[in-house]
């Protein structure tokens, strides 16, 4: 019995994962102009300090303003690129696949900005308040317990991109954008 490809059918994963991520793009966008605006109204005020920060944090800091930039423009990117998912648009499918890529980068790399920040702010936490060995020990838990969790909601989160840039490379949903 012969095998019938039929092509162009649209298929169920696409169309969900389209209208997840332009829903998600609309917010991510709405949000990265919030603050983008945020921003520039504070701008005069967040001139580098005195104060040292780590090394991450201090270079974020210095560059927020690019770094917004580079958010509105990922969130647009990811909007366009669903929606041209939707619409079975070859281009926008490969454009949604270099953009999940991306940001499962940029997540990676936010684990050790994550460990940075907590640190910083642990260590300023800690040196202007005296606190009983009991009350520091359970406070170095739930640090512990809070840092453990966001690292493994953020490698959650990549595997979850990572799989759905399989199933979008799979000839069988490749077919359908033809």
């Amino acid at each position: 019995m012969p095998h019938t490809i039929n092509v162009g059918a649209r298929s169920f994963f696409v169309t969900a994962t389209a209208w997840i991520f332009i829903v998600l793009g609309l917010a991510a966008t709405a949000s990265a102009l919030v603050q983008n605006a945020h921003l520039s109204s504070l701008l005069p005020a967040l001139q580098p300090s005195g104060a040292s920060l780590p090394l991450l944090s201090g270079l974020l800091l210095e560059y927020l303003q690019w770094v917004l930039l580079a958010g509105l423009v990922m969130s647009v990117a990811t909007l366009a690129s669903a929606i041209g998912l939707l619409m079975r648009l070859d281009w926008a499918r490969r454009v949604f696949i270099g953009v999940l890529g991306v940001a499962i980068a940029a997540n990676l790399a936010g684990l050790w900005f994550q460990h940075e920040l907590v640190q910083s702010v642990l260590a300023s936490s800690l040196a202007r308040d005296a606190m009983p060995p009991q009350v520091l020990n359970l406070f170095g838990s739930l640090v512990t317990a809070a840092r453990v969790m966001a690292a493994l909601m953020t490698l959650s989160a990549c595997l979850v991109m990572a799989w759905i840039i399989h199933v979008l490379g799979a000839k069988h949903i490749r077919q359908e954008f033809a």
